[in-house]
């Protein structure tokens, strides 16, 4: 029995709706850069532009790290200058051991103390002043253009200055300053001075001094400076031709740099 072998094909449906027509994505003789045009390439829109940009450019890393490199040299060299001006203060401490000067009155005399015609008073003091400078290498030289002053109260009596002089290492110097002046409204100062010494038995008398000095360490001579000395009296009374006892008395000392 011979056996025959039969080819299936398959055969083609009539009632089966054609199918769509397959068309490039981009028609024959169509350039690449009109593809766009063509009616059936879809419309992309289009990529959105930077805009505000700034007008300069970030700076560069390399510049930055010369900027901080910079400020820390600054930086490091002002801590250096500043330790060294440290040590030298210390050090000059150490060898000379500076010691405040002291100063206290020692006598007041009134030479003058009277009314006048034009309701003032003219007063005249004399004041006897030590100056003790208590430093092993430290000498001062005081320089014109001091002032001593005497008040009571906040009333200005008189006024003087200070002579000018060397203050050697451990030395002590006695002056004597002389003061004159005149107290304007005399009735309402002698109400003043009558009440104040009915109640208390005693005038509280106030001198300010500003001397400018230049200390000098061994050889070396510093800038300008200026003493300001205030000495707290308390004594019995204002009269003429009389030296007066002073009762009690403080002195305080302040420094201070003249640029």
């Amino acid at each position: 029995m011979s056996s025959t072998h039969q080819k299936i094909h398959p055969i083609h449906d009539v009632e089966a709706p054609p199918p769509p027509p397959s068309a490039p994505l981009i028609p024959p003789h169509t350039l690449r850069s009109d593809s766009k045009h063509h009616p059936n390439h879809p419309h992309l829109p289009p990529l959105p532009t930077r805009t505000g940009l700034p007008s300069t450019y970030p700076t560069p890393k390399h510049k930055r790290n010369c900027c901080c490199r910079a400020f820390c040299c600054i930086l490091c060299t002002l801590l250096i200058l500043l330790v060294l001006i440290g040590a030298t203060i210390g050090i000059l401490f150490l060898i000379f051991r500076p010691k405040i000067p002291h100063y206290s009155i020692d006598t007041l005399k009134i030479t003058q103390f009277s009314p006048n015609s034009n309701n003032s008073i003219s007063a005249t003091f004399s004041v006897n002043i030590t100056a003790r400078n208590p430093n092993k290498h430290i000498g001062i030289y005081y320089l014109s253009g001091s002032s001593l002053s005497a008040y009571y109260k906040d009333i200005l009596l008189c006024q003087g200055s200070l002579p000018k002089f060397y203050q050697g290492h451990r030395n002590t110097t006695f002056l004597d300053v002389s003061l004159s002046g005149t107290v304007n409204n005399a009735t309402g100062f002698s109400s003043t001075y009558q009440e104040q010494l009915r109640q208390t038995g005693n005038i509280p008398l106030l001198l300010r001094a500003k001397v400018p000095v230049k200390i000098k360490l061994g050889k070396l001579k510093l800038m300008k400076m200026r003493f300001k000395v205030k000495c707290e009296l308390s004594i019995q009374s204002l009269a003429n031709n009389q030296e007066i006892r002073i009762g009690t008395s403080s002195c305080k000392f302040r420094l201070k740099r003249i640029f």
